[in-house]
């Protein structure tokens, strides 16, 4: 007998799969969990699909060809703007899975991965420089992998919008970056490089013994920070850490009892810096618009210099602990709501569903633009960085 299998099963599957890694994280999410998402047992699920790698490739495949199709096709920006705003909300976990997720594919696959992306930028810009010939190449690229991360944005929201008032709200926000101005912009102060890591204190002084141990914990906390974004938690050994601050791999557990309680410790030291640093300007600002214009000021001033803790804070938050990834998420739940109140006071017209999404394009745009190279090693990338958020969240 032949069993014929349900027609549109391996998209089902995916769509479930896709759901799965973006809510819980690629390593959280078993080939059983996936299976019974699709109401199937998991040696049927094998026989679509070898394994997990094969399954988040597919899937992220899926969103990508989707939008390489709908941008060849644009001939216009505000055609753009409906592609990308129609495949934010159509495959709304692809933003997580290729800046999270898409890292633990194997190297030729993650290459290629990179080639699809900068073909789409391609494509974006002949067609925004078709519109606007007065544009850079440079100024133009980075118009169009700004359009792409502030749609991005959608995929880190806990509960999807509806959806044409999503795509709507998208367009907009495409169309206002496709049109900032990046001329004239002034060079990024010196006290913040582009998308350096975290700075590593100076050695303590020689008189002061107590002092060397905190020293070179500091050390392996910027270390962990900087290896565990650029490699992923699971590819960075003891004896990695160890190196790059000048000690062995077993001297490691002298400061951290394990790899996970040195991941959990340089989160925890980075989110509170980022605390300190962002609350501290908007609590000083003398009414709500100075405070928005104080707080993306401070954001965008500590993600220059801590590129590494944003892309470890994507990528690595699902490997803590539970009590930690709780705390985590708390962290970033509230950090949002504040950005969310502060918008909603200085443009009362913007509701929260709206503002929520406007402030995760804000935060997706300012973390990968600090992070993409070429355009992450602009000298005048801060002042880039602090227009392009103003165009996202609606202000003049």
């Amino acid at each position: 007998m032949v069993v014929r299998r349900p027609p549109g099963r391996r998209a089902q599957i995916l769509a479930v799969a896709a759901d799965r890694f973006h809510r819980s994280g690629y390593h959280q999410v078993s080939m059983t969990e996936v299976a019974a998402g699709v109401g199937i047992t998991a040696p049927a699920l094998y026989r679509h699909f070898r394994g997990k790698p094969e399954l988040l490739d597919r899937a992220v495949r899926l969103g990508l060809d989707a939008l390489a199709d709908g941008l060849r096709a644009a001939a216009t920006t505000a055609e753009l703007g409906a592609v990308l705003a129609a495949v934010a909300v159509g495959h709304r976990p692809l933003g997580t899975l290729v800046q999270r997720d898409a890292r633990l594919l194997p190297p030729a696959r993650r290459a290629a991965l990179r080639r699809e992306l900068r073909a789409d930028a391609a494509l974006m810009t002949a067609v925004l420089r078709a519109e606007r010939p007065e544009l850079a190449e440079a100024d133009a690229e980075l118009l169009c992998w700004s359009a792409l991360s502030a749609c991005s944005g959608l995929s880190y929201q806990s509960a999807a919008p509806q959806p044409r008032r999503a795509e709507a709200l998208l367009r907009g926000m495409v169309a206002a970056v496709l049109t900032v101005s990046l001329d004239g912009t002034a060079a990024a102060p010196e006290t913040a490089p582009a998308a350096a890591s975290a700075p590593v204190p100076a050695p303590a002084p020689a008189s002061a013994p107590e002092a060397r141990p905190r020293a070179r914990r500091e050390e392996l906390l910027a270390a962990a920070v900087r290896l565990f974004h650029q490699r992923g938690f699971d590819n960075v050994s003891t004896d990695q850490l160890g190196a790059a601050v000048g000690i062995s791999g077993p001297s490691v557990y002298r400061h951290f009892d394990s790899k996970a309680q040195l991941l959990a410790a340089s989160l925890v030291g980075s989110r509170e810096r980022l605390r300190h640093e962002v609350d501290g300007a908007i609590a000083a600002a003398a009414g709500p618009e100075a405070a928005l214009t104080a707080g993306l000021g401070a954001y965008v001033d500590f993600a220059l210099r801590n590129g590494d803790y944003l892309g470890a804070m994507l990528s690595e938050t699902e490997r803590l602990a539970p009590p930690d990834r709780r705390a985590a998420v708390d962290f970033r739940r509230d950090f949002l709501r504040t950005w969310v109140e502060l918008l909603r006071q200085v443009s009362p017209t913007v509701d929260a569903v709206d503002a929520r999404i406007r402030v995760h394009a804000l935060f997706a745009l300012v973390n990968d633009g600090v992070r993409n190279r070429p355009h992450s090693t602009r000298p005048d990338l801060g002042d880039c960085l602090l227009r392009l958020g103003r165009a996202v969240l609606g202000l003049s």
